[in-house]
């Protein structure tokens, strides 16, 4: 089972419920937004060495040499810039590097006649949705930032490549994981400032970083934050192995799903279940709106539920607690 993007935060809790479900994952990472640690971490999880090789794939041939030396039954296309704020200043190394990533991948699967395709997608498909909760039949509207555009570009590439060929893909449309590996061994470690609401929170509560600022207070909603439908990590990670079964059992060419937990958390709620879990008061401030964000988005996720067999089973709450419990592993 090759994984693009293993080591990263998504992929390296999919690498351990994979070995845990009997499978065997291949990983190529650039480890641009990770580090090598993270495969000794992984040993100490699942008490295995982890196949894994430090290169990019958007160099076609290369995945090729991956793919046909291991034999993998499956990709699990993971490597992505995901960063909104972030794509809203440097659009241009995002369409370049999630877009080329994806077409070289996808033409070394059609070179080695691999079939399946689990790709990560995202709730930013939906753009700014009209009303809550999303379903996968909700309009696609348009982007509100590059990345979410990336990701609708994307989508596109695989349905048109899934009809003019025998590959059949599982697109998952995640929303917002948070949280980390319950043995503190692995968990979110980005690089630099982090751009997501959890790590900064926790590193602000640390010390290492200065106060969190929540963006915007005037939204729409209960408290004026912006809602999202925030799922465990560990959860995200099983339903990518629940994907991998669906496909390999099936000869649908091509399905969607939305991951999240179906129910929506507003910023000040999160902070205010941080604290209540962990006893740590979280220092923040309030300030404008960022650009790219929208109000209030949570997941639908009947579909999941009837054709996966999958839902999420742990709270916000778990989450919380697991990643400062990895914050403080950092710390």
């Amino acid at each position: 089972m090759l994984l693009t993007g293993g080591a990263g935060f998504i992929g390296s809790h999919t690498a351990v419920e994979l070995i845990q479900s009997g499978h065997t994952p291949i990983i190529v990472d650039t480890l641009a937004n990770s580090d090598a640690v993270v495969y000794e971490n992984l040993k100490k999880i699942t008490d295995q060495d982890i196949i894994h090789y430090e290169d990019d794939c958007r160099n076609t041939q290369k995945m090729i040499e991956i793919i046909k030396k291991h034999n993998c039954e499956a990709v699990i296309h993971f490597a992505a810039l995901k960063a909104v704020g972030e794509s809203v200043g440097i659009p241009l190394q995002y369409y370049r590097n999630n877009l080329e990533s994806l077409a070289s991948v996808l033409e070394a699967m059609q070179e080695t006649d691999t079939k399946k395709l689990i790709f990560s997608s995202s709730c930013t498909v939906y753009g700014d949705p009209e009303s809550v909760p999303v379903t996968e039949d909700t309009p696609i509207q348009d982007a509100t930032n590059p990345y979410g555009a990336t990701k609708q570009m994307s989508e596109r590439i695989i349905q048109d490549v899934c009809a003019a060929s025998n590959i059949s893909a599982v697109m998952l449309r995640y929303f917002n994981p948070i949280g980390a590996h319950p043995s503190s061994h692995i968990g979110e470690l980005p690089i630099g400032a982090p751009n997501c609401l959890i790590p900064y929170l926790t590193q602000a509560t640390a010390g290492i970083r200065d106060p969190l600022t929540i963006f915007g207070d005037d939204y729409d909603t209960p408290d004026g934050t912006a809602i999202r439908d925030y799922i465990h990590v560990v959860d995200l990670a099983k339903a990518h192995v629940q994907s991998v079964e669906y496909l390999l059992n099936n000869d649908e060419s091509l399905a969607v799903f939305n991951i999240g937990t179906g129910k929506g958390s507003s910023v000040q709620e999160v902070i205010d279940a941080f604290e209540k879990v962990t006893g740590e008061k979280v220092p923040y401030k309030v300030g404008p709106r960022r650009e790219g964000d929208i109000a209030m988005t949570y997941a639908g996720t009947k579909k999941a539920e009837e054709v996966l067999g999958w839902k999420a089973e742990l709270t916000i709450e778990d989450a919380l607690k697991d990643a400062w419990n990895w914050q403080k592993t950092l710390s």
